[in-house]
């Protein structure tokens, strides 16, 4: 019939074939916007780069541009006053449920000149896809009307409205308000699941925000990152090729002599260094420090053991004041505390040359040797294993 459109499907059909195209708007956004544009962590052939672009031009409006840069002041502002859509300072309802808008208030054209460098300038870029933004999903709904018929309507609205919702809403909104971290960055960012499927990876937000130059989102074994099954799926076609994707350090039993390759091998992978420092030392020692506790502090075991390890930038007066009390009643917490942020010191000073980082290096591994804390101890041991991983 007529009003079935030219394809006549069914119901399921219909769902299906909604859901594979707003699946390739999700993987057009995660590998070409996201991945390749703005953080240049992603090289697309120019054939796959113009089929993501045309389609993104299609289904959602997004203008290249604006996107990257938006993107890019996102990170280089985050959780400030200037960031275009944080829920740690807009709060998350405005951020959930006004994401589109916040992405169309923040394309300012200092934002695009300060932020917008390397995207596409080409003459399809300049007539068509900038210059009538409107007229890709205009044709869309055309184009949906004369294949689905009067279901054309239904799966169009659901296309316009699948970017706004899981991209500027649930990444942008959830990815920063709850979740569970890997990382302590500085920022709030959080892996909303460990399966990013629905979203093409990008659930695994905490992890791109620790490693923002990685076209691979997942960094544990029981994460999954659909996107980087499709980048390595388009490698085996000569269709893309991934930039940095893992840390340069290399673990190497039995280094015993820390060198200028440790210093550099750590603090490229400094954040998965203060995540084993949390695992080896901190809930080991914690856990024996428990017994110790008086019955005012024990309560507050579990909060503890978050403060302790948690980005010092992002633990609010209160909870400072919870973890120094405790610290102040037991020496050990404080001194394996200390520590922590001695090692962290070795990234965040700035200025200090390579040799004054490898001699502060060697003093922290003596005198977390020195220590009488075995968990210190043995951690200072595996720093030492440390070294840039072997050229291929």
């Amino acid at each position: 019939m007529w009003f079935n459109g030219l394809l006549d499907l069914s119901v399921m059909q219909l769902i299906l074939v909604t859901l594979g195209m707003t699946h390739v708007t999700i993987v057009s956004v995660t590998l070409y916007l996201h991945r390749h544009s703005a953080h240049n962590s992603l090289d697309l052939h120019p054939v796959l780069k113009h089929f993501f672009r045309f389609w993104l031009w299609l289904t959602t409006a997004q203008n290249t541009k604006e996107w990257t840069a938006i993107h890019r002041k996102h990170h280089a502002k985050c959780e400030t006053e200037e960031d275009p859509h944080s829920p740690v300072v807009l709060g998350i309802r405005k951020v959930l449920f006004q994401g589109a808008e916040l992405y169309a208030e923040s394309a300012t054209p200092e934002t695009l000149e300060r932020y917008g460098q390397r995207t596409p300038e080409d003459w399809v870029e300049r007539h068509l896809y900038s210059r009538y933004k409107m007229l890709g999903i205009s044709l869309l709904a055309v184009i949906n009307l004369a294949l689905f018929g009067v279901h054309g309507i239904w799966i169009w609205a659901v296309q316009m409205m699948w970017i706004p919702v899981w991209a500027a809403g649930v990444v942008n909104g959830i990815g920063h308000w709850m979740g569970y971290r890997n990382y302590e960055c500085a920022d709030n960012a959080r892996n909303i699941s460990p399966l990013g499927l629905l979203i093409g990876g990008e659930e695994l937000h905490n992890n791109h925000h620790t490693y923002p130059n990685s076209s691979k989102l997942s960094r544990r074994w029981f994460e999954v990152d659909v996107g980087w099954g499709y980048i390595r799926l388009f490698q085996l076609f000569g269709l893309a090729k991934p930039k940095g994707y893992r840390p340069i350090a290399h673990h190497v039993p039995g280094k015993l002599d820390v060198d200028v390759e440790t210093v550099q091998a750590i603090a490229n992978n400094r954040f998965d260094i203060m995540r084993q420092y949390r695992k080896r030392v901190m809930e080991p020692v914690l856990r024996q420090q428990k017994a110790l506790m008086d019955d005012e502090i024990r309560p507050r075991y579990r909060k503890l053991r978050q403060l302790l390890s948690r980005e010092i930038t992002l633990i609010q007066p209160k909870e400072k004041e919870t973890l120094e009390s405790v610290l102040e009643r037991n020496p050990v917490l404080r001194q394996i505390y200390e520590k922590s942020h001695e090692l962290q010191a070795l990234w965040r000073q700035r200025g200090l040359k390579p040799q004054d980082k490898l001699n502060a290096l060697m003093d922290w591994c003596r005198e977390a040797e020195a220590s009488g804390i075995r968990y210190l101890e043995e951690f200072a041991e595996h720093l030492r294993a440390y070294s840039l991983r072997p050229s291929a």
